[in-house]
């Protein structure tokens, strides 16, 4: 099976954009049965090394670039993905592997030789990266998403908001770990399809004078540690 890239567009949006594609996409869109009252909380570790390759390859809009991040939802650790984000000429594809609590905080805690033992390719790619990259994790990014989808295009549609950062702490499994507001963080319209975009949901997600953007959760909150 080949790569599987998708389309993807970000617009940076205010909260009276985020009122009009809300009620545009209940009309044409449902959402994500996984949400809870059509949203969820998302909280994802990220890693960078210590070049901050990550961070510097996003910001310089470097062609081909990944990131690494530990992600779980709702508070809920009973489900931790590991995720490796690629980007080539506009596209993306993700690469998701299940890791349990406890694997979630060794990793956390620089505890990493189990990594190879594994038998998933991905925790073992990480753990050469963390081996001799010097990969490590470097900030906690909180946001609620509110998430539709739309079946032909296999199209996705989120509203993601009150992005928040630990700062310093990336210790991301501890319930007391205490977020702040990244700053003056937009609302981001998220857009993703598969080989086409339906004209109805194209012309939902229209607004005037706002054009795509490449916001990044990542480097908004690294300000802050």
């Amino acid at each position: 099976m080949g790569i599987h890239y998708r389309h993807e567009w970000k617009h940076e949006i205010n909260y009276a954009d985020l009122l009009t594609i809300r009620q545009r996409m209940r009309a044409v869109a449902v959402p994500d049965p996984h949400a809870k009252d059509g949203r969820y909380l998302i909280r994802s570790l990220y890693f960078d090394n210590l070049n901050d390759k990550a961070l510097r390859e996003k910001i310089d809009g470097v062609n081909r670039r990944e990131k690494w991040r530990i992600r779980y939802y709702n508070f809920d650790p009973s489900v931790i993905h590991l995720e490796k984000k690629s980007r080539m000429n506009g596209l993306g594809t993700k690469y998701s592997a299940n890791l349990t609590a406890e694997e979630a905080q060794s990793i956390v805690d620089g505890d990493i030789d189990w990594m190879m033992d594994s038998g998933r390719p991905l925790v073992q790619e990480l753990y050469c990266k963390m081996r001799y990259q010097g990969m490590r994790p470097m900030t906690i990014v909180d946001y609620t998403r509110e998430p539709f989808i739309y079946g032909p295009g296999n199209v996705r549609v989120t509203l993601d908001y009150d992005i928040r950062t630990a700062m310093k702490n990336t210790d991301f499994l501890d319930p007391e770990c205490v977020t702040i507001s990244a700053g003056d963080a937009p609302i981001i319209l998220e857009v993703k399809w598969d080989e086409y975009l339906p004209a109805i949901i194209r012309d939902a997600v229209q607004l005037p004078n706002r054009r795509a953007a490449a916001f990044s959760k990542y480097a908004q909150c690294r300000v802050y540690g």
